[in-house]
């Protein structure tokens, strides 16, 4: 997984095809995205320019553990 803040060699945001935002309480909000070579991509509102990207099927078993409660002992 790679976390990117702006290098060189990483996409554009304009390459970065983002979804809608998903906002949770207090304003704390997410967005997928995907580019054109099919890499995922997910960024915070607050910060555009950061985002973690991975393959599609590296982000959908991060996504799969954190509602299995992989993540629940850092809530």
């Amino acid at each position: 997984m790679n976390v990117t803040t702006a290098a060189p060699t990483a996409p554009s945001a304009a390459a970065i095809d983002w979804d809608e935002a998903f906002c949770s309480e207090g304003a704390n909000c997410f967005r997928f995205g995907l580019d054109d070579s099919g890499r995922a991509y997910i960024g915070s509102t607050l910060s555009p320019g950061e985002y973690v990207t991975d393959s599609v099927e590296a982000l959908r078993a991060l996504i799969s553990a954190v509602k299995a409660g992989a993540a629940d002992h850092l809530l």
